[in-house]
């Protein structure tokens, strides 16, 4: 991952907030499996680590469930982490519409039908 692409995956994971919160257990089985099942539903998640009672550093425990995953450490900030994951499940739902034409002009260029404009007169052209 470029340090372009993490700059721009930052500022989406900004306005998240943390799904869930790794406790006093660490990283266990069944937080592997709870971000794991995240990541398949959202490519982008951040998760909140309890620095006082957790065993493992907010690092460490990022680091960790990065390896379990297969997902990408974006950013970790104090007691909160970032993950990434690309979900070709996720790209291939979203197909893009049809856009429809702003303009004539492009109307015309899209293949599209368009009636002539009709010009009216105005008062004095009577």
């Amino acid at each position: 991952m470029t340090s372009k692409e993490r700059a721009a995956l930052r500022g989406q994971a900004n306005g998240l907030d943390a799904l869930f919160q790794v406790g006093k257990g660490g990283v266990t089985d069944a937080v592997i499996a709870q971000t794991d099942d995240a990541l398949r539903a959202k490519e982008l998640i951040k998760l909140k680590v309890l620095t006082e009672t957790c065993p493992e550093t907010t690092r460490e425990a990022a680091d960790k469930l990065a390896a379990a995953t297969g997902a990408d450490v974006v950013q970790v900030i104090g007691g909160v982490m970032v993950l990434y994951r690309y979900s070709e499940e996720l790209h291939n739902e979203k197909k893009p519409e049809k856009k429809r034409p702003a303009t004539k002009k492009q109307a015309r260029k899209m293949g599209y039908k368009v009636k002539p404009v009709r010009k009216f007169r105005k008062d004095n052209d009577r």
